[in-house]
Order: C-alpha cells, then sequence, then structure tokens
C-alpha cells in the first residue's frame, strides 16, 4: 500500500508503490491516475500518462505535459506537440505509430505575476526520479526499438544527471536499464538480461526549443531536429 503524505514526508520520492505489478497500458494509465509518488499531483489538474500504439517500434519521451496536455489530459497537445508530429513526417517516421510519453507525468508550473497564466518550471532530479518508475513500466511493455529523448529533462531522465543534450544528440546509443525503483539509470543496457532485441536511444532536443528559437534562426533549429530525428528512423527500416 502507498504511504500517505505525512508518512513520506522528508523522505525520498517515489511512484514505485503506485505502479501495479503484471499491468498492461490500460491498467497503468489507470493507476497512474492516483499516484502520489512527489507532491507534483497536488496543483496539476490530472496525470498525463503516455498514449498512442502499443505496439510501437519507436517512443517519444518528452519532459513533462504543458498547459494543454494539463487540461486536456494528453501528451504532445499543444503548439510543441504539433511541430513534433511535423518534424516526424519530415524525417520519414509515421506519428501515428509511434508512442509519445513523457519523463514526469505532472504539470509543474508557477503563476504569472499578474494574472492567471501558468508558467512551466522544469521538474527537478528528486521529481525525475520519483516518477522514473512509471517511464520503466511502459518501456517494458513497449518494447520499442528506439526511444528518442526530446530535450535535457528527458535525457537526464534515461541516462542520468550527467547527461548534455549539446554534446550527446544525433547519434544512435544504448538505451540503458531504468530498472524498476529510483536512483541513477543501471549501467546494463536494456535487452541485455532479457534477451531482448538491444533498444536504440537518439536524444535531440524538444520541440519547444524551436519555437522559441528567433525568427532567423528557427528554420536552423527545426532542420537539427529533423537531422537526429533521422537517426531513429533508420533504425526503423
Amino acid at each position: 500500500m502507498a504511504s500517505s503524505d505525512g508518512e513520506r514526508a522528508g523522505q525520498a520520492y517515489d511512484a514505485s508503490s503506485f505502479v501495479p505489478a503484471h499491468a498492461d497500458l490500460t491498467a497503468l494509465r489507470k493507476a497512474a491516475a492516483g499516484c502520489h509518488g512527489c507532491p507534483l499531483y497536488r496543483d496539476a489538474t490530472q496525470t498525463v500518462f503516455g498514449e498512442g500504439d502499443a505496439a510501437a517500434r519507436i517512443v517519444l519521451l518528452g519532459e513533462q505535459p504543458g498547459d494543454q496536455e494539463d487540461r486536456q489530459g494528453r501528451p504532445f497537445v499543444g503548439p510543441a506537440g504539433k511541430l513534433l508530429a511535423r518534424a516526424l513526417d519530415d524525417a520519414g517516421i509515421d506519428p501515428e505509430v509511434g508512442y509519445v510519453t513523457n519523463a514526469v507525468k505532472h504539470f509543474k508550473f508557477s503563476m504569472a505575476t499578474r494574472g492567471k497564466r501558468r508558467i512551466h518550471k522544469p521538474p527537478n532530479l528528486r521529481e525525475m526520479t520519483a516518477c522514473r518508475p512509471w517511464l520503466a513500466a511502459e518501456l517494458d511493455l513497449l518494447d520499442p526499438q528506439v526511444v528518442v529523448a526530446l530535450g535535457a529533462t528527458a535525457g537526464k531522465a534515461l541516462l542520468g544527471s550527467s547527461f548534455r543534450v549539446t554534446k550527446q544528440r544525433g547519434v544512435l546509443m544504448p538505451m540503458p536499464d531504468l530498472g524498476q525503483g529510483g536512483g541513477e539509470p543501471g549501467d546494463g543496457h536494456r535487452g541485455e538480461a532479457s534477451g531482448r532485441p538491444a533498444c536504440g536511444l537518439v536524444a535531440t532536443i524538444h520541440p519547444s526549443a524551436v519555437l522559441r528559437a528567433d525568427d532567423d534562426e528557427r528554420e536552423k533549429v527545426y532542420q537539427g531536429l529533423v537531422s537526429d530525428l533521422k537517426v531513429a528512423a533508420r533504425e526503423l527500416t
């Protein structure tokens, strides 16, 4: 049984006890709706779990839900999601046969000084670590050929706190074994112990980085994203 907030005070954030064993994606999604593994659930509208093809060969991993995702309960439905769909198409990847999810399943934000606008705040290491059991369970069920880490937070969730997207983007790497618990990802590679085919990992920028780019740089930044996605596309041929 999961601990109450009071019992968990002063302890490490951890969603492990909320993740049901031997569950399919539907059961995981239902269980995630009641996750209190870290304090982010208190202010978020709802849990935003992953969605897509249960037989997906490619998983697109983002940071966390944004404002629109939090309101609608679906990942990548805002402007960044629309740009990602276009970039996938330009890279030769059918967005309809992938699976999209986030390293952290609740929206973290602060309120604007004036008005009711919610301003995105990056999740910290404790929050990423707390949510990793959900991601590990998703990937275990999906067993994709390649995972694309979109941005620094997604990369750190998979590769640990030393990950730097500027140094490790656009190259095929072995997917680490996330296990089911907290802490840093394991030293082993996914598939080694289970005998499954190896899973590749490609890191790139988050689509929101394209949207934030200056007008005169936006196309160059976008083409960089597409180029990285083409590395992942080659693993699907």
